[in-house]
């Protein structure tokens, strides 16, 4: 779509908070010791797909992994809920609206919670949970009304079929496996009706499994694009 303005896209890089890296770091030992038992075939696979689980739930807040109910002020214990902070705080004072996409439903409550603190007035929130009555009834509050400055949606129920052009910056807060997931969610924003440059920022904290994510995102779109572009000049 040509008519479209610019789509700025970057990766937001995160520093783990003390509790954070220890927990990570136990995750390591606890995985090592349990692959040095001799752990084979399927039930291998498993226990390292709980594990990869486990350290991007200690990269989002060391709550959402302990389960303690202690999110809090969640900039205090999670490097990604203080850069969130930066972030909104610069959107907040434009008086722009926001999208905030994470996998983990149960990160949607504590976002909201944060984020309404930082705007002075809540928002909206979408996750699987919600009524499909509801949610056009969600997005056209979204769309007409000034007072409501940001959207939290959980990636699988609000990565497609909505139209959320009333918000020129997009959050990821966690990353996912597939990059055209994460295009479908940023197309929420980014798209026929979008009249503002749009902010595309991708949390990733340093020095964990979601580097090696990004790297992977970063190789499957670089494959897709030669691909593509190679069957064009085929074509022609």
């Amino acid at each position: 779509i040509s008519d479209l303005p610019d789509k700025i896209e970057l990766n937001a890089w995160c520093g783990l908070s003390k509790s954070q890296a220890a927990l990570y770091q136990q995750g390591v030992r606890d995985l090592t010791a349990a692959l040095d038992k001799g752990v084979e075939g399927v039930a291998r696979k498993g226990l390292v797909l709980a594990f990869l689980t486990r350290f991007k739930q200690i990269c989002n807040h060391p709550s959402q992994w302990l389960g303690d109910g202690g999110w809090a002020d969640g900039s205090q214990d999670s490097g990604k809920f203080a850069r969130l902070r930066e972030v909104a705080q610069a959107i907040a004072a434009r008086q722009e609206k926001l999208l905030v996409f994470s996998q983990f439903a149960e990160t949607t409550a504590p976002l909201v919670a944060f984020l309404s603190g930082i705007f002075g007035r809540r928002g909206c929130v979408l996750t699987g949970a919600t009524a499909v009555k509801e949610r056009q009834e969600l997005v056209r509050r979204f769309q007409e009304d000034e007072s409501v400055p940001f959207f939290v949606l959980s990636l699988k129920a609000g990565g497609s079929g909505l139209n959320l052009t009333a918000a020129s910056h997009v959050v990821h807060f966690d990353r996912w496996w597939n990059p055209a997931v994460e295009n479908q969610a940023t197309d929420r924003a980014y798209r026929i009706g979008q009249k503002r440059n749009v902010m595309v920022q991708k949390f990733v904290c340093r020095g964990t499994i979601e580097e090696k994510i990004d790297a992977m995102i970063t190789d499957k779109k670089r494959l897709a694009a030669d691909l593509l572009d190679g069957g064009g000049g085929e074509a022609r």
